[in-house]
């Protein structure tokens, strides 16, 4: 098991720090509850800053592969991570006050200890496909080889039973 990585989210803004690393998937449980899989490692980079207007910022990347189920034939399938997330740092009173106009912009709590699992974890989850499917060629349910094995109507059974 690895170490739950903590940050001071504002300071680690501030002073432009960066940190990288890799996450066992299996650590990430609610990740782990939309996989068909929790086998792997996802690397990542979190990168601090603090804009023209002293806003303080996180600059996240995710990269790796994760395991997917296919909403067609139900079947595994790879799923390339590319997440890039820019993430404004805010209070609890900044939050709340955020305008419509505003929360066009991902932002986060600031905190003392912010738990970098958790919020990877989320970003990723908030990038996954809703409903994952393979590409059309790919796919076991659209795939014209593999006809479907049973062609019998699914109520054939409660038919016979109707009729006797």
């Amino acid at each position: 098991m690895h170490a739950r990585p903590f940050i001071d989210s504002l300071d680690f803004a501030r002073n432009g720090q960066q940190m990288s690393g890799e996450l066992p998937i299996v650590e990430m449980l609610r990740l782990t509850d939309v996989l068909s899989s929790s086998q792997g490692m996802l690397s990542y980079t979190v990168q601090g800053g603090v804009d023209r207007q002293e806003i303080s910022w996180l600059d996240v990347s995710v990269v790796g592969i994760c395991q997917l189920r296919c909403q067609r034939c139900l079947s595994d399938m790879a799923y390339e991570i590319h997440l890039d997330a820019h993430l404004f740092l805010r209070d609890q009173a900044g939050l709340d006050a955020l305008s419509d106009d505003e929360e066009e912009f991902d932002s986060v709590l600031a905190e003392k200890r912010l738990d970098l699992l958790n919020l990877l974890e989320e970003e990723i989850l908030l990038n996954l496909p809703f409903a994952p499917k393979h590409e059309q060629g790919d796919c076991q349910a659209t795939n014209s080889d593999n006809p479907p094995k049973d062609t019998t109507h699914p109520f054939a059974a409660l038919a016979k039973l109707k009729n006797h």
